[in-house]
């Protein structure tokens, strides 16, 4: 079993890679780059060479490829010694057009264009008239060199960068007592109430190891996962900070900061993370409340998570439609031709040839005339919101299993085991509990995890309808606005959730069966 187990989890991983290059490719090879800046307010309100500039900037940022303006090419040579700061000043003096540089500026940009070209970037020069035939107001030439990245580059360092580990040397500038602090007393509780911590400086988190009254009630920041950044839906932050950090309304408490200030606030300073200079060029009261760098705090919510709702959501509508379709698909199977078994398949018929978007909208509909919530509110304490997302998840499961329960049970009845049993003695009840239902139900029970699996994927489409802020509904907004890293964040997290889906399916298979063995046998 054990060999299975890592066999199958290896494949899994390999197979989550291939998912990962593909999204890559479709997304970075195949579709326009231009389109992330779609809803980039400030791309928007940029002209001429500043649009074009921070154009490249944001792709070298966000992995498209490698940047080097000229101006930083010969900053490189100033800091070498290579040119003094005459020959600097006068080398970035370059005229409108190539023919109008100077003799200075005309062999430091040959020098560049031959250095980046024999290391396989392009370069690129846009002159003044280019720039006025592009955009009303002209502007300044600039000269550039870029290299694309190399998807299996950018595969390569997505995979590595997943975890990252905190280490005090994370902060480049220099700082005082780098290094660990276990302490007894938590600091953010006053200092007075007994809660071990792990305090970090020069770390790029503040506390690696604490206790608060959330479950689970230990956290650490020492491992963190890196799932891509965000451009627009949640910018400069991590996907996987976006889907686990909690939303809705700011919860308030007694807050006691570093500086020993006591005041009502929702920070939550266990959080707090490194920004270089902010307690130097702050805000007055981020210098009132810190006495170090680690001055960027998240905020403590009262709602949960995009991953929390979409599984609560999930895992519930997948209780639900087993403790409904269990029964209803044994009765279809016990009541075959019967009236049971013919409104069982209409129903079944109705799910399969009705598309999900159509008969959502309809509870949708059905479920807003009788009173429930059609859209979701996190600052909402009522549960009734989440009744019509979670039934409308049930309802294709529910069929799906009906079905095959009907099919399973039928196919067991009519088996010889089970007339050898009647010849037996054996009364219908004892065949049925001991036998059939036994037997039809492995595999069933083998897609418990799937069906998990499947109703996250399905939510995609309910959260996006009952604006629920799951992980579903992130994945349509992302794709919506162009964020290609959320989009390549979330489909890894739906390929993780296959591959242990399918491996909780196996183990639970063969608990249920004690015939089904996955340790090969020796001949």
């Amino acid at each position: 079993m054990t060999k299975y187990l890592i066999n199958r989890i290896l494949r899994g991983l390999l197979s989550v890679i291939a998912v990962v290059a593909i999204v890559m490719l479709l997304i970075y090879s195949l579709m326009n780059r231009d389109q992330i800046f779609a809803q980039d307010s400030v791309y928007s309100h940029m002209k001429s060479n500043a649009r074009e500039a921070y154009k490249m900037q944001q792709w070298e940022k966000y992995g498209y490829l490698d940047y080097v303006p000229y101006a930083d090419y010969l900053k490189m040579l100033l800091q070498n010694g290579d040119i003094t700061q005459d020959v600097y000043n006068e080398a970035v003096k370059f005229g409108d057009k190539a023919s109008e540089d100077s003799a200075v500026v005309a062999q430091y940009v040959k020098e560049f264009k031959d250095y980046y070209e024999s290391r396989g970037y392009e370069f690129e020069r846009k002159d003044a008239d280019m720039l006025k035939n592009k955009y009303k107001d002209g502007g300044k030439p600039y000269i550039y060199a870029y290299k694309d990245t190399p998807l299996i580059t950018r595969l390569w360092e997505y995979i590595t960068g997943i975890f990252r580990v905190d280490n005090i040397h994370y902060v480049k500038e220099d700082i005082e007592d780098r290094g660990l602090e276990f302490t007894l007393y938590d600091p953010v509780y006053g200092g007075e109430k007994f809660s071990p911590a792990i305090i970090g400086n020069g770390t790029q988190h503040k506390y690696l190891l604490y206790f608060d009254s959330q479950f689970p009630y230990i956290h650490q920041n020492l491992l963190t996962v890196r799932l891509g950044t965000s451009y627009s839906i949640n910018k400069d932050i991590d996907v996987f900070e976006t889907m686990t950090n909690t939303q809705g309304s700011y919860v308030y408490s007694t807050v006691t900061y570093p500086s020993g200030v006591v005041a009502e606030g929702a920070d939550n300073l266990h959080s707090a993370t490194y920004v270089p200079n902010s307690l130097e060029n702050g805000t007055v009261v981020i210098k009132d409340r810190f006495v170090d760098n680690y001055t960027s705090v998240t905020a403590n919510k009262n709602g949960l998570s995009k991953m929390g709702y979409s599984f609560v959501i999930g895992i519930i509508s997948v209780l639900l439609a087993y403790i409904v379709a269990i029964p209803l698909g044994t009765l279809m199977a016990l009541k075959k031709d019967k009236l049971i078994d013919k409104l069982g398949t209409i129903y079944i018929v109705f799910i399969m040839a009705v598309p999900s978007l159509a008969y959502i909208f309809l509870f949708k509909a059905v479920g807003s005339k009788i009173g429930l919530p059609g859209t979701f509110d996190v600052d909402s304490s009522s549960k009734l919101m989440y009744v019509l997302p979670i039934i409308s998840l049930a309802l294709p499961s529910i069929a799906n299993l009906m079905k095959w329960l009907r099919r399973y049970m039928i196919d067991q009845m009519n088996s010889d085991y089970v007339k050898f049993a009647r010849s037996g003695g054996l009364s219908e009840g004892e065949i049925f509990s001991k036998h059939v239902l036994k037997n039809a139900i492995i595999p069933i029970i083998h897609g418990i995890p799937g069906s998990v699996l499947g109703s996250l994927v399905g939510a995609i489409i309910t959260e996006r309808v009952y604006v629920v802020p799951g992980a579903g509904n992130l994945l349509t907004n992302a794709i919506n606005a162009y964020d290609n890293g959320v989009i390549v964040g979330v489909a890894l997290f739906y390929a993780l959730l296959s591959v242990v889906s399918i491996i909780l399916g196996d183990i639970l298979m063969s608990l249920m069966d004690p015939r089904i063995s996955f340790v090969s046998k020796e001949r």
